[in-house]
């Protein structure tokens, strides 16, 4: 079978929902035994229940991927059995600004978690890829690579994990260590219907229609199509690529003006 990921450890950081949720339960149907990081564990027991009910294996823990001596901790309990083959660092927050309303504290928050947390998550885990190899899969987004109006913080931490993908991918390639990125466009998630919700309670569907339509193929990605690529990146069909990011953006950076 292609993409066979069947004995492999991954552990998705942010797995309980959105993207997080459709890569866990990607792996799990791929035979990996996948091991789901949030700060609040209860908030994945509907992706748990319906993994399991598919006979994949998986568990929740909780974590605060922004507190090293967590994830440490954490990650310590998940190579007490086995080490870590895959690390997928899907957990990330957002922010709407530009640089004069983004207070320090924005700043400060977004880089704990989608910079600092991606940081914590690959040194808990790299002393054991060295020895066995890996795959590390970092969520960058389009932000990272053009510019996107009212995005400044969120911009700037996308960017850093580009580049930590590329450091990571030379620093550790004689180990088998592989290391890429994926650079979403505008994927359909309950963040998207959270912001609508909030912003435009009276005509969400009018709103939903304009933000597909940025997407020059014509609507927003969905979860799924993202935790295919991260399937594939995973598995031993792509051993000959690291080092380089993966837009999946419905031709967003290319094709848009």
């Amino acid at each position: 079978m292609k993409f066979n990921l069947k004995n492999k450890t991954a552990v998705v950081t942010g797995g309980g929902s959105g993207i997080g949720r459709a890569i866990s339960k990607a792996l799990a149907e791929h035979g990996a035994v996948v091991h789901i990081l949030e700060i609040n564990p209860d908030s994945c027991e509907d992706v748990l229940n319906e993994i399991r009910n598919e006979g994949g294996i998986v568990k929740a823990h909780s974590c605060n991927v922004a507190i090293q001596s967590e994830v440490d901790k954490t990650m310590a309990a998940i190579t007490d059995n086995s080490g870590i083959d895959i690390l997928i660092n899907n957990a990330g927050i957002a922010h709407i600004g530009n640089v004069e309303s983004t207070s320090e504290a924005d700043l400060d928050r977004l880089y704990n978690v989608n910079i600092k947390g991606i940081y914590n998550c690959i040194r808990a885990c790299i002393k054991s890829m060295k020895i066995q190899g890996g795959v590390i899969i970092n969520m960058a987004s389009v932000a990272a690579t053009i510019g996107l109006s009212d995005r400044f913080a969120y911009s700037m931490t996308k960017g850093a994990v580009l580049t930590m993908t590329y450091a990571m991918a030379k620093d550790y390639l004689d180990y088998g260590v592989r290391c890429n990125s994926i650079s979403p466009g505008r994927v359909h998630t309950p963040f998207v219907d959270g912001y609508l919700e909030k912003n435009y309670p009276d005509n969400k569907e009018e709103m939903f229609e304009k933000l597909s339509k940025t997407q020059p193929i014509g609507r927003m990605g969905r979860p799924e199509e993202v935790a295919n690529l991260a399937v594939y990146l995973s598995s031993d069909e792509a051993s000959f690529i690291t080092g380089t990011d993966f837009p999946i953006d419905g031709g967003y950076i290319k094709l848009n003006g």
